[in-house]
């Protein structure tokens, strides 16, 4: 007797699984559901979770990820608005935005199907844009001159619509240029283009050098000619007070001349005798014959 329960309570759970594995089917997180019946697209599921379906061949159930994609279209070699080649890759970020319109567009939600289709767009889109920029929005020596965030965003855009026009149920989450170079043909004229570049812009530094030099100079020069100037003036004026008041003393030295020369005599002396000195000198020679009296008892007498 409990040999036959044990029996019937396994045939129960083996049916129940068999039920399980008929009617229901289960959805992850990552994933979206796409249910067809008798191969028609009929609803998507894209909340996680078990749901209930009609057994298989009446309807399946195709688990799409949705989860974002990355691709990256061939190295390939595009001719630049100013007719130069130029190699570039771009890389790509996609997902399933809309699993309706993706389903049907590629046979069975194929991702590979998606991929190469999305390539060939990436590429038209990438040669229409580069086709529009000349060499130098992507070598240039100067880091301000370059365009790739611009170049991207116009790639991207072009992208869009035309993905958005193809109703293929795809979203861009993202686009950039991973690697640019250029063909030996072209190479070593960039290189020279470049280098000219670097010698215009060093010329133009020394020059602005040489100016501000030049103006820093002129500056000081101007400064310096009128501080001379303002040194002559007082050195006259000084001059000036000097010879007025010797020729106050005039009259007086013209009335008594020798008084005069005694006067002129003794500066003379002064200044000789400022500093400790030892002299060698003629008593008869003046000013140091007012050393000897001689000359004071001539000027008594």
């Amino acid at each position: 007797m409990k040999k036959n329960l044990l029996t019937i309570v396994v045939s129960a759970l083996l049916a129940a699984i068999f039920v399980l594995i008929l009617f229901v089917f289960q959805v992850r997180q990552s994933e979206v559901a796409v249910v067809t019946r008798f191969g028609r697209p009929v609803r998507t599921q894209s909340e996680p979770g078990a749901f209930f379906r009609l057994p298989p061949g009446i309807e399946s159930v195709y688990k799409l990820d949705q989860r974002i994609q990355s691709l990256e279209d061939p190295f390939t070699e595009t001719l630049t608005a100013d007719n130069n080649n130029l190699l570039t890759t771009v890389y790509v970020g996609w997902r399933i935005s809309d699993a309706a319109a993706f389903f049907p567009k590629f046979k069975g939600g194929s991702v590979i199907d998606a991929e190469r289709n999305l390539k060939e767009v990436v590429t038209q889109a990438k040669a229409a844009v580069v086709g529009k920029h000349p060499l130098s929005d992507f070598v240039n020596a100067n880091p301000k001159d370059l365009k790739f965030d611009a170049i991207e965003n116009e790639i991207k855009a072009i992208l869009q619509e035309k993905i958005a026009a193809n109703n293929s149920g795809i979203r861009i989450e993202y686009l950039g240029i991973k690697k640019i170079g250029l063909p030996e043909s072209v190479t070593q004229a960039v290189f020279d283009r470049m280098t000219a570049d670097r010698k215009k812009l060093a010329d133009k530094l020394e020059s602005e050098g040489l100016a501000e030099a030049q103006k820093i100079r002129s500056s000081a020069d101007r400064e310096a000619a009128q501080k001379i100037s303002v040194a002559e003036g007082e050195a006259r004026r000084i001059k000036g007070e000097g010879d007025a008041v010797a020729a106050s003393y005039l009259p007086v030295f013209e009335q008594n001349p020798d008084l005069a020369r005694v006067l002129l005599e003794s500066e003379a002396l002064e200044t000789t005798l400022k500093e400790r000195s030892i002299l060698i000198f003629d008593s008869r020679t003046s000013p140091f014959n007012l050393l000897t009296g001689s000359f004071t008892n001539k000027l008594s007498k």
